[in-house]
């Protein structure tokens, strides 16, 4: 196998074969990846996210479903029947403009995301492996989207949220698309090459400094704590998770083997901050009345929270 850094550099350049620029969505994504983390993409229609998803499966040689998800998608569409096997058997789903489901049909994918199985007609069914699932979303101001609740929210490893190309983006776009031929990637390696990185994510080393230090950070969304950032106690009703501590953790430890260290800094751990947590804290109504992006506060939250003394000592193994 070869090196973590290779792997990503190599995967990296497959990816620009076809997508143009979206540097934190195509992060993101290779961070659940190696995190066996679900991903949440928020963004207009038209953005590539669809893209993005089917060209990393291909690379990677894994299972790629697709499902739209419409006001009459049932649970049936994503689960399946014991005759017929719904999309959700895939190694990666993507779920497209998933809050525009219906309620009951988004919290069909719970079980799936948390357990990594299904339950049809009381029979519990394990899912593939590994099994990602990327769900786009439109920005909640669209008409018809039904807002996630922060119980399946909370499923999600990562949120980004994707942005316009720029101006130099656009014109590199309209150039490789309307050519005579697209280009088009070539395959990386299988699923087992993916789990042994996987694998190696998990054992990087969490210095006690470090773990100390997540925990204060996510106690910092917290308005009612000690530790609490001041954004936070005037805006946030609800802080993050110990999801949220998860995700930093073993985001930290996916930047820690991206960037050859054997042991995770504060410095990988502030690297996924934003994109493990801004799904994760809820706005009081002065928040959403302002409308102060999530961002921002964990912006404050960063700020006020000490990093660990010696912060390269800490994270010596």
């Amino acid at each position: 196998m070869q090196d973590p850094s290779t792997w990503l550099s190599r995967l990296l350049d497959e990816l620009a074969k076809v997508i143009v620029g979206l540097p934190d969505l195509i992060d993101t994504l290779v961070l659940g990846l190696l995190c066996q983390g679900h991903v949440l993409i928020e963004g207009n229609p038209g953005l590539a996210k669809t893209l993005t998803a089917k060209t990393l499966g291909t690379i990677l040689s894994l299972d790629f479903k697709r499902i739209q998800a419409t006001p009459d998608l049932t649970p049936t569409d994503i689960l399946g029947t014991t005759e017929v096997r719904g999309p959700v058997f895939a190694q990666i789903l993507l779920v497209d403009e998933i809050n525009r489901a219906q309620p009951k049909t988004q919290s069909a994918l719970l079980e799936a995301m948390e357990e990594r199985q299904v339950s049809v007609k009381g029979r519990g069914v394990w899912l593939a492996d590994p099994f990602l699932v990327l769900a786009t979303q439109n920005p909640i101001e669209q008409e018809g989207t039904n807002p996630l609740p922060e119980a399946q929210l909370d499923r999600f490893m990562f949120k980004v949220i994707v942005d316009y190309p720029g101006r130099a983006e656009l014109c590199d776009i309209m150039r490789r698309t309307t050519q005579a031929e697209r280009p088009s990637p070539q395959p990386l390696g299988d699923a087992q090459a993916l789990r042994v990185l996987q694998r190696d994510v998990r054992e990087r080393l969490m210095p006690d400094a470090i773990e100390d230090y997540i925990a204060r950070l996510i106690l910092a969304t917290h308005p009612d704590s000690a530790f609490a950032a001041p954004l936070a106690r005037r805006y946030i009703l609800y802080g993050a998770s110990p999801r949220g501590a998860q995700s930093l953790a073993l985001g930290g430890k996916a930047m820690a083997l991206l960037r050859g260290r054997e042991a995770v800094t504060a410095e990988d751990v502030r690297t996924v901050l934003v994109r493990s947590l801004q799904h994760r804290i809820i706005l009081n109504f002065e928040g959403v009345a302002s409308g102060i992006a999530p961002r921002d506060i964990l912006e404050d939250v960063v700020q006020v929270t000490e990093e660990p003394i010696d912060v390269e000592a800490a994270a010596e193994p």
